[in-house]
């Protein structure tokens, strides 16, 4: 199973509106995907029609060992995806595992007892921070993703991120690499938009996806409907967008992966 971070410390940037769309578009190319919401707001649980009565067993309930994997999936309305819901008992996770042996590797103990072919590819969609469960992610991937939205602060933020991946390929996972920066929130109106997606290009060169996510109504509207844009409104800008970034990470898997 592929498994892939999808992390940005800074919060806003659409990094759940990712985690949701690139799923379902991955999906929708044939792929088992399975996403697991490592954010203790939940958002992505929300955003795909799990409301909390149907999280019985989390994230959070996998990370202390109160449960299995398989105990923990909830079955969505998209064909082909399967999720990890998140509860706000992950807001004390930090503070509790850090009194677990092991406790950056809890996630990669858990996704590795996964059952062969079960799943392609499992996305972790991480809170907005540095913290013990963003590690985790880091430490159980074997690739990150980065949304970042256009805008100057974004880019101070990308630089520390960059540094936390040096760390984390020094001391824990040296298998870590960076499959793309996916630039989020483009408005094309707006002259500082176009200058910081020059200056991330100028500075990552081909690291950073072809496949620009436009500012969108609908790819806002689609969580109060519980769920994802690409069902919400499947012609929509930002749903087209998504799917052409699902598209462009497929390619850029390692073929053999792919064939498997």
């Amino acid at each position: 199973m592929i498994r892939i971070a999808i992390a940005n410390q800074k919060g806003g940037v659409g990094k759940t509106t990712t985690a949701i769309n690139l799923a379902t578009g991955l999906a929708a190319t044939g792929l088992r995907v399975l996403l697991v919401d490592l954010d203790p707001q939940g958002n992505a649980s929300t955003g795909l029609g799990v409301d909390q009565a149907a999280r019985e067993r989390s994230s959070y309930d996998l990370l202390v060992g109160n449960c299995a994997l398989d105990d923990s999936i909830v079955t969505t309305r998209v064909p082909k995806l399967d999720l990890v819901p998140a509860t706000q008992d992950l807001s004390g996770a930090e503070i509790e595992l850090i009194e677990y042996e092991e406790r950056t590797h809890r996630l990669e103990r858990v996704l590795s007892e996964a059952q062969p072919g079960r799943w392609d590819i499992c996305l972790v969609d991480c809170p907005p921070s540095l913290g013990l469960l963003t590690i985790n992610a880091m430490v159980a991937a074997q690739s990150l993703l980065v949304p970042l939205q256009c805008e100057f602060f974004a880019l101070e933020g990308l630089s520390q991120l960059l540094q936390t991946v040096e760390r984390i390929r020094g001391r824990f996972n040296p298998g870590l690499s960076i499959m793309g920066v996916a630039l989020t929130m483009y408005d094309r109106r707006n002259r500082l938009t176009d200058q910081v997606a020059d200056d991330v290009r100028a500075c990552l060169g081909d690291l950073v996806f072809s496949t620009v996510i436009p500012r969108n109504v609908r790819l806002s509207e689609a969580p109060s409907h519980g769920v994802p844009a690409l069902i919400y409104d499947f012609r929509c800008s930002g749903s087209e967008a998504y799917m052409r970034l699902a598209r462009e990470l497929i390619a850029r898997l390692p073929p053999e992966e792919v064939a498997a």
